[in-house]
């Protein structure tokens, strides 16, 4: 047996497919396409810093790590690094490898602060806590089947309200980066991200290969984006919230739940036939609306911080 760590080389299919894969057996709950994992490779932003890595063993992708800097956070020094390890290949010694080139890298970058997801398993919050991380807040993952009709009666549009999607923004899609910067401040977490630079956005968000603008789906009012529900698919059967959020001067009026709603409806009439979502735990609101919609808990992860220095 040959384990080594390496970075992903993107332009390689063997290399996507056998990260995609990795994520899919690791995290079955999160959407993740060859295409999605060549996208990250070569549209995060440069500030980032991002450095995917995998652990291969005699020639088999089995381990990856997501490496990178949190440059959009007002808070310097914060890098960022998730482990995944293919469920039937643990035990190997990749977690721990991956783990070391990620930490020596971010270092190198000047980080004085790590984070990580773990899953909430005894063996993984091991895991971190022999490499000095310290547990923190946590994150619930959802589900929802979409083959059953259980979907609550939709909230009435009420005057004043219109739904779109995002596909109707094709071109000018600013308003919705107006509104995805605005809320994206308010979203609980331990690490505060900004957006600033709008060229970026369309790069990393916009133009993402997994983004279903039909299904994205935006509440107006008077006109402007004042809520939305931004949906990613696998381009098979499996669809992802990726963020809702209401601008503040909306909030109260049930538009998050209204853009929900109507997104998971139009997925149904797509053939979509399963759902995903993740709520931090501290997100009671959001929480309270998935609950509502027929979410269901699938698993749960612990966020692990790291100082340094």
């Amino acid at each position: 047996m040959t384990l080594l760590v390496r970075p992903l080389r993107p332009g390689v299919p063997a290399d996507a497919e056998g990260f995609a894969r990795v994520r899919r057996l690791a995290l079955p709950y999160l959407l993740c396409t060859p295409e999605s994992v060549r996208h990250a490779a070569a549209r995060t932003h440069p500030g980032a810093r991002y450095r995917p890595l995998v652990a291969e063993e005699d020639g088999e992708v089995i381990g990856t790590a997501q490496v990178y800097l949190a440059h959009d956070s007002p808070e310097p020094g914060r890098g960022c690094l998730n482990i995944h390890v293919r469920p039937d290949r643990t035990g190997r010694g990749a977690g721990r490898l991956l783990a070391r080139a990620a930490e020596e890298y971010l270092t190198d970058l000047g980080a004085t602060r790590l984070l990580t997801w773990v899953l909430d398993e005894p063996a993984c919050r091991v895991f971190a806590e022999r490499r000095g991380y310290r547990p923190g807040r946590s994150s619930h993952f959802l589900r929802l089947d979409l083959t059953h009709d259980r979907l609550p009666p939709e909230p009435p549009v009420t005057p004043g309200v219109e739904l779109r999607t995002a596909a109707d923004f094709a071109d000018d899609p600013r308003p919705l980066f107006e509104l995805d910067a605005e809320t994206v401040r308010d979203e609980p977490g331990d690490v505060t991200a900004e957006f600033t630079d709008y060229d970026a956005w369309v790069e990393e968000t916009w133009n993402h290969p997994l983004l279903d603008r039909e299904l994205t789906t935006v509440a107006c009012v008077d006109g402007r984006p004042a809520a939305f529900t931004a949906a990613r698919t696998d381009g098979a059967t499996r669809y992802d919230t990726a963020m809702t959020g209401t601008a503040r001067a909306h909030r109260g009026r049930g538009l998050a739940k209204l853009t929900k709603s109507r997104s998971l409806r139009l997925a149904r009439a797509a053939g979509l036939t399963e759902a995903f979502t993740g709520n931090d735990t501290g997100n009671a609101a959001m929480l309270a609306v998935n609950t509502w919609l027929g979410y269901e808990r699938c698993a749960s992860e612990v966020r692990h911080v790291r100082e340094l220095g």
